[in-house]
């Protein structure tokens, strides 16, 4: 018997925790909405054009890239703000660490955008 075994509600409750995390995260951070917003448009335009099962794939991992790197960005912001409420020139760098790395998925997102479906527009 393992010493790890976790009661079977523990799952649930740490759902249940994340989706708080999610829905606070969207009420306070508006790139995390805007994300969001683009989602629903790019989910809307591949069912309206029928893209591919495996461009479908590539979709789904792009929006999902994004928004938990937002989400870790959002994580790491609210962790440095405990730990320095003053500006320290350290917390900016680990700050601008993070949205770069929002920056990247967005950009990669992009580019996936326009690989399937630059096609239908040509």
């Amino acid at each position: 018997m393992s010493q790890f075994k976790e009661k079977p509600s523990s799952f649930l409750r740490s759902c249940q925790g994340a989706c708080k995390g999610i829905f606070h995260s969207l009420k306070t951070e508006k790139h995390l909405r805007f994300h969001f917003f683009a989602s629903f448009v790019v989910i809307t335009a591949g069912f309206y054009l029928k893209i591919s099962g495996i461009h479908w794939l590539f979709i789904t991992y792009a929006i999902g890239s994004v928004i938990a790197a937002e989400l870790f960005n959002t994580a790491l912001e609210r962790v440095v703000d405990l730990v320095q409420p003053g500006y320290h020139p350290i917390a900016g760098i680990a700050k601008d660490i993070a949205a770069g790395a929002v920056l990247v998925t967005a950009i990669q997102s992009v580019v996936i955008g326009i690989m399937i479906f630059g096609p239908y527009f040509y």
